[in-house]
């Protein structure tokens, strides 16, 4: 579904990504790890066409991506959950969820909209409250349901449990667990190293620009390497 070769991007003189590698197959959840700084966000903008590259190649179900806009890869099936949400605050859900599907025409957006509802049932509770008056996790669940509103070939997942009560990552990951079991193909960038390893198939390390680490995200949840970096453990 998507590969990513030599992927470099830099802002001005500062390179923030050095020339990464890394795919996503089909129907996969892979995780995207590493600390505040790495340059997992800014790989995930370039990815979605929101930054340009300074070099690489980028491949969406084998088409190079080259020279293609947002809104263009958007309706090639490439929908981005960015950091902080990003939801139309002014808006209802039933709008902003509405919004997700603004470039379909076919008869299956009122069964996907009943899809989103099956899957975060608050959504339906809230459907005429503004977006800006949602909870933090309301809201992560409201553009997690955008961007399934697009039906997406590829969802970009930016840091969902940021900010969020202990309880409500709770929910918004079993929404991601649910939504790869259904089949869709997620890439997911989380700070939350325990859970994201837990969640993906495979998974990629990622510090100071570059890939240092990747493998099956079990067998990286063992490591004593990530344990030690990422999960706060003392490793003799």
């Amino acid at each position: 579904m998507l590969e990513v070769r030599d992927l470099r991007v830099a802002y001005g003189g500062i390179v923030a990504v050095k020339g990464i590698d890394l795919e996503v197959g089909k129907g996969e959840l892979v995780c995207l790890i590493g600390a505040n700084g790495a340059g997992k966000t800014t790989s995930l903008k370039a990815i979605a066409g929101l930054v340009p590259r300074a070099g690489g190649l980028i491949r969406l179900e084998g088409m190079d991506t080259a020279g293609l806009a947002s809104h263009q890869l958007a309706r090639r099936g490439l929908a981005l959950v960015p950091e902080g949400r990003g939801i139309f605050g002014r808006l209802t859900v039933r709008e902003n969820l509405q919004m997700g599907a603004y470039h379909r025409s076919d008869a299956g957006i009122a069964g996907d909209l009943d899809r989103v509802f099956a899957l975060m049932p608050r959504l339906a509770e809230r459907l005429n409250q503004t977006g800006g008056t949602l909870s933090g996790g309301e809201q992560q669940m409201l553009a997690i349901g955008r961007a399934l509103m697009s039906r997406p070939k590829l969802l970009l997942l930016d840091e969902p449990s940021m900010g969020l009560a202990p309880a409500m990552v709770q929910k918004v990951f079993e929404i991601v667990r649910q939504a790869a079991a259904e089949g869709v193909t997620i890439l997911l960038v989380e700070q939350n190293a325990k859970v994201a390893l837990e969640l993906a198939r495979w998974a990629y390390v990622m510090e100071s620009g570059r890939i240092t680490l990747s493998g099956e995200a079990r067998a990286l949840l063992a490591d004593p390497r990530v344990r030690e970096a990422y999960l706060g453990e003392a490793v003799a």
